[in-house]
């Protein structure tokens, strides 16, 4: 794990060598370990590769980037789980290697396959090889989005890097709003890949390579893999306790494969069944305890109780924090810095919180994030079935006078109701469309700002940027996995890898996803949907392989979300944040709103009578990001 950064720029770049150092520096919080950078000059050009490291996978030197074989160099940031496999094969082919290292092997499988090698990756990565003879940089990042990638380019200068940050110490960087961005960040509370909140300045796409010419001074992306793909390939004909078997194994095997390290790791618990499953497969057959770690709150969701009952049935070494607002105060100001970008997930607080305590007692902790996109947990598909089921059961003479009517309630409905609006206007939008459009529409509806807000929030008109919430929804098998495949490419992306990877990164810790597998993940899109959602249960298939390790009466309760008192905080103890960065003096500095209708919600929000609530966090957060980087 690590941080890695570079760029390209003519050859009379001055002082390129601290302005690579600097770039390095920024990324230190990722890769605590060792750092290096390396300069290659040529007659027009010099190319600028750096990295951080977190030492994972061989401790010694051997692992020291940027790293070189034959014409290939290599900034690398992740873990190929599969390396040695890799590396076996690899040295039948003729290959010799001088180090134990993850690295090497990727080096040695680009020289031999191509960029066909990255399938054969088991691994979150992204990474930058450099063609020293064909003068290219092959920029990869992995299937899923667990490991960050930005590149930036104007004016001949190309860079790239694990965080935004590192683009601000280069003096050529330019640092200009892309509004059309922070429109999507109002209406999601993340910016979607590829945008980010600059111009110039992009995110890879997960599955997606990026081949950047020095000499044309132009860029090919590619995409290698995609969920959707498989969401719309035919079920497998598999019966149920099959598929739960062959599921158990992949579980196992994707499990298994994020212990590969050498130095400690363990795990986070919730107490739900997707870390339960984590933690329980490998505790099944281990004579060593495994380190299970979670956070709960004093108020609200607080799943400390649940977590600690489990851990105790499984036997794990656990260790537990509650977190108080005294502890959120110290966190929320480091937001802006380690997000980078306007990022209105206010679960990153406790997500560094707990990054924080395993920190003390392993490098690596697994995460068991992805279990509600790939097995339809969120209640959120439930919902989305049942408004399907409503509309469907409206005749087809009867669809276009319903449609008129829920647009005149809408009408009718107060403007401080946003949300409400916001949901029959998606009712009513969906009422002429076919089932597989009527699931992309309302799912996109669900997920986003009311148009009153984005209408009334702004002081110039924004453009609408494409993203899989907007797609045609073509050649899917059930209305449902348009959810779960636009889920798996904007909201868990966006939202909570970036959230992991930025918490568990601030400390140096590794964090790795098992329910990410790719192997795993092709399965599960490819199971019917009943196997997932029954009609009643989400999640049915994992959870009925969770019984098998903990007994049902342990697991059996309403979900709950990793989520913590953030509004009632900030009306009470956290007040001074709002009193600060949403006074009007602060709100006008940026420019971008219309005061009247922002100054309005806030008041709203300080009086207790706001209905969209997340609106007032999203302001916060983007207030406090301005401050920090204007």
């Amino acid at each position: 794990m690590c941080g890695i950064t570079g760029f390209i720029a003519s050859a009379n770049e001055s002082n390129a060598a601290e302005v690579l150092a600097d770039m390095i520096k920024t990324l230190s919080h990722r890769g605590p370990d060792d750092n290096g950078g390396e300069l290659f000059g040529y007659e027009d050009y010099v190319v600028a590769l750096g990295q951080t490291r977190l030492a994972i996978i061989d401790l010694s030197g051997g692992g020291h980037q940027p790293m070189h074989y034959d014409r290939y160099s290599i900034v690398f940031n992740g873990e190929i789980y599969n390396y040695r496999e890799i590396r076996r094969q690899l040295e039948q082919l003729g290959h010799s290697f001088v180090s134990q290292s993850d690295t090497e092997v990727i080096l040695h499988a680009y020289a031999q396959w191509g960029k066909a090698c990255v399938h054969e990756f088991i691994g979150m990565f992204a990474f930058v090889i450099f063609d020293r003879e064909a003068g290219t940089l092959w920029c990869c990042r992995d299937r899923a989005g667990v490991k960050p990638f930005y590149y930036y380019y104007a004016e001949g200068l190309f860079m790239f890097a694990s965080e935004l940050k590192a683009f601000h110490a280069h003096p050529r960087f330019k640092k200009e709003l892309d509004y059309n961005a922070l429109s999507l960040y109002f209406h999601y509370g993340y910016i979607p890949a590829p945008y980010t909140i600059f111009r110039h300045t992009y995110k890879l796409e997960p599955g997606h390579s990026l081949l950047f010419s020095i000499a044309k001074q132009s860029w090919q992306i590619e995409a290698y893999w995609s969920v959707t793909e498989y969401y719309r390939k035919p079920k497998l004909d598999i019966g149920y306790e099959e598929a739960k078997q062959e599921l158990n194994k992949l579980l196992a095997s994707a499990c298994n494969y994020r212990m590969v390290a050498d130095v400690p790791v363990g795990v986070f618990l919730s107490g739900g069944y997707d870390s339960s499953s984590v933690a329980a497969i490998l505790q099944k057959d281990s004579t060593d305890r495994l380190k299970t770690f979670t956070i709960g709150f004093p108020e609200g969701n607080n799943e400390a109780p649940q977590a600690r009952a489990i851990a105790e049935y499984l036997g794990t070494d656990h260790s537990e924090f509650i977190c108080m607002p005294e502890e959120a105060k110290d966190i929320i100001p480091m937001l802006p810095y380690f997000y980078d970008e306007p990022f209105a997930d206010s679960s990153a607080i406790p997500t560094m919180l707990v990054s924080r305590i395993a920190r003390q007692h392993v490098t690596v902790a697994l995460s068991a994030d992805a279990g509600d996109e790939v097995f339809a947990g969120y209640t959120s598909y439930a919902s989305l079935s049942d408004k399907l089921n409503l509309l469907n059961a409206i005749p087809a003479s009867l669809k276009m006078p319903a449609r008129m009517a829920v647009r005149l309630l809408e009408r009718c409905t107060p403007h401080r109701y946003a949300y409400l609006k916001h949901r029959l206007d998606g009712v009513a939008h969906s009422l002429n469309t076919d089932t597989f459009q009527q699931a992309a529409d309302l799912f996109r509806l669900m997920n986003s700002l009311p148009e009153s807000y984005s209408d009334r929030l702004f002081t110039r008109p924004m453009e609408a940027y494409p993203t899989p919430y907007l797609q045609k929804p073509t050649g899917f098998q059930e209305p449902l996995d348009i959810a779960l495949a636009m889920d798996y490419q904007m909201y868990l992306p966006n939202d909570i890898l970036t959230k992991v990877d930025r918490a568990t990164m601030s400390v140096a810790l590794e964090g790795r996803e098992p329910l990410l597998d790719h192997r795993l993940v092709e399965f599960a899109a490819q199971l019917p949907v009943s196997f997932k959602y029954d009609g009643n249960t989400g999640k049915k298939i994992l959870k009925d392989i969770v019984h098998q390790y903990i007994p049902e009466t342990m697991m059996n309760r309403p979900k709950a979300g990793f989520s913590l008192p953030i509004y009632s905080w900030l009306r009470h103890d956290l007040s001074y944040l709002t009193e600060h960065y949403l006074s009007q003096s602060t709100l006008q500095a940026s420019g971008v709103f219309q005061m009247d209708f922002v100054t309005e919600q806030v008041a709203l929000f300080k009086a207790n009578k706001l209905h969209y609530k997340p609106f007032i966090w999203k302001l916060l957060m983007f207030q406090m990001w301005f401050e920090r980087w204007f």
